[in-house]
């Protein structure tokens, strides 16, 4: 299977944590229909984890809770097919899932098999309780091979958080996508620490095994499983087009049944899910921040602090020959940021300059004197949509 675009939809962890059932499942596959929201692209309806009784089953099989899922899991993929969606689920690499209940390690082929039998379309594969003998790269390929082999399409969602330096392995397992953040959680310092880690990875971005940033807290507002502090309508407006503009999975974690309307306006943000969705997903890059290495390192001679980036300019081209460029404050205070044209190949003596089109107010503009500026407040952004033109 080859999937061409990041995945897009729902997943119950945020939200919902354990308290996870088919009633939540089946209300937020009706939510994403007649919101509007699957007309945007989300068709993901994804279960995450305790989801299962607590041992398999005489034949080796996890088994669904009936409490929660009174129906099986056929039932409620039968049910998000019918709206047109598409149905995910969870497991581990580890003996346990994360939250402690069984996990695929030495049941690989099983479990893809059980998956492939239930529909399910789509699959988190997280990397809690493995034997510290077994190194990571080793576990991914072998979920891989089994949901290759269990005679259904079924998008592999490897979820190692990075770890063993995943970038480096993680196109040989067949992943769709691979996580290269920890856990994000609903407040600003999150979104602010997995967003500046992703300096250490955008050369690893590519077509086909999509690089997840973890999903989305828009509109949480500090209500459920990861709750913190909650964010300003600014904060998760830049968390939103961050993720958009590094081309991650686009996955919502709040309670559709509750979102409000500024989460539904930054969810259905058309211009920045262009973006994001890009066909030609070309590596996004910095225009205007150093990639400046903390210079201590491990025994083996890795660098392991994090980059510094406290305010930068993304660029991305894409796949028509227009220009996404994203500007990001993450201080705590107003920036003015710049960035010279020719930084993307646009020097003075092309002749040409940019026309802008802002994805939030779709007001446009044109630089001038070859040089971008962009005045944020505090914790904001702005993207524009840019077309190459004639000074």
């Amino acid at each position: 299977m080859i999937i061409t675009k990041p995945p897009m939809g729902w997943n119950s962890w945020n939200t919902f944590g354990e308290n996870i059932n088919e009633k939540v499942v089946m209300e937020t596959a009706d939510q994403l229909v007649e919101s509007g929201l699957k007309d945007c692209g989300y068709e993901y309806v994804i279960i995450d984890d305790c989801w299962s009784l607590r041992e398999r089953n005489e034949k080796g099989e996890i088994v669904p809770d009936p409490e929660k899922f009174p129906h099986g899991m056929k039932y409620v993929s039968d049910y998000v097919h019918s709206k047109g969606l598409k149905f995910g689920m969870y497991s581990c690499a580890g003996t346990l899932t994360c939250a402690r209940y069984p996990g695929s390690y030495d049941h690989e082929f099983v479990d893809a098999e059980c998956f492939a039998r239930w529909g399910v379309d789509y699959l988190k594969y997280d990397y809690c309780f493995h034997p510290s003998s077994t190194r990571g790269h080793y576990l991914y390929k072998r979920m891989g091979l089994a949901l290759a082999n269990c005679g259904r399409d079924i998008v592999f969602a490897a979820c190692s958080w990075g770890a063993e330096n995943t970038k480096t392995w993680i196109k040989e397992t067949g992943a769709h996508t691979w996580r290269s953040t920890g856990d994000i959680n609903d407040s600003w310092e999150s979104i602010k620490h997995l967003a500046q880690d992703q300096m250490q990875v955008t050369e690893y971005n590519g077509s086909g095994c999509f690089n997840d940033m973890d999903m989305l807290v828009v509109g949480m507002n500090g209500r459920g499983n990861v709750a913190v502090t909650g964010c300003t309508a600014d904060e998760y407006r830049t968390h939103f087009a961050f993720w958009a503009m590094m081309g991650s999975p686009l996955i919502i974690g709040c309670d559709l049944r509750k979102a409000d309307e500024n989460a539904m306006a930054i969810l259905k943000n058309r211009m920045l899910i262009e973006i994001d969705q890009d066909e030609a997903y070309r590596q996004p890059f910095f225009i205007n921040a150093e990639r400046e290495f903390n210079k201590n390192r491990t025994p083996g001679g890795t660098l392991y602090e994090s980059y510094p980036l406290d305010e930068c300019i993304l660029a991305r081209f894409l796949s028509n020959g227009d220009i996404a460029l994203g500007a990001f404050n993450f201080r705590d205070g107003a920036v003015r940021l710049n960035a010279q044209l020719d930084s993307i190949g646009l020097g003075e003596c092309t002749g040409k300059t940019l026309e802008l089109t802002s994805a939030w107010t779709g007001k446009t503009s044109r630089v001038t004197n070859g040089t971008l500026i962009v005045e944020l407040g505090a914790h904001c952004c702005e993207v524009f949509r840019a077309k190459v033109v004639d000074k």
